[in-house]
C-alpha cells in the first residue's frame, strides 16, 4: 500500500533529533577524548588537539544543531510537500498470515 508524506511536525522532528544528536555527540566526544589523551604533546600555539571544553560543549552543540536546523528542515520541506505532494513510501501489514 502506498502512503505519502504531506506533513512532518517540525518542533517535535527537532525534539527527537535533538536527543539523537545529542547521543551522538557523546559518542564522538569519547573519540575526541581520545585523540586528546593519545596525542603526542604539541608546542606550537593553536596545533594539536581541540581542548577539553571543545569535548565537553560538542554533545550541546551537537544537540542545538538538530532542535535549529531539522525543524527549519521540517518546514521547508512541508511548503515544498505542498507544491509537489510530498514522498511517497510503500508500507505493508506488519501481521504474518
Amino acid at each position: 500500500m502506498t502512503r505519502r508524506i504531506v506533513r512532518i511536525a517540525p518542533w517535535q522532528a527537532g525534539k527527537v533529533a535533538a536527543v539523537l544528536y545529542f547521543i551522538m555527540g557523546i559518542v564522538l566526544a569519547g573519540v575526541m577524548a581520545l585523540s586528546i589523551i593519545f596525542a603526542p604533546p604539541n608546542p606550537a600555539p593553536g596545533e594539536g588537539p581541540p581542548g577539553w571544553g571543545f569535548v565537553i560543549a560538542m554533545p550541546f552543540l551537537y544537540a542545538l544543531a538538530g532542535i535549529v536546523f531539522v525543524p527549519a528542515a521540517c518546514w521547508l520541506y512541508n511548503l515544498v510537500a505542498g507544491w509537489v505532494g510530498g514522498i511517497e513510501i510503500t508500507v505493508e501489514d506488519g501481521r504474518e498470515s
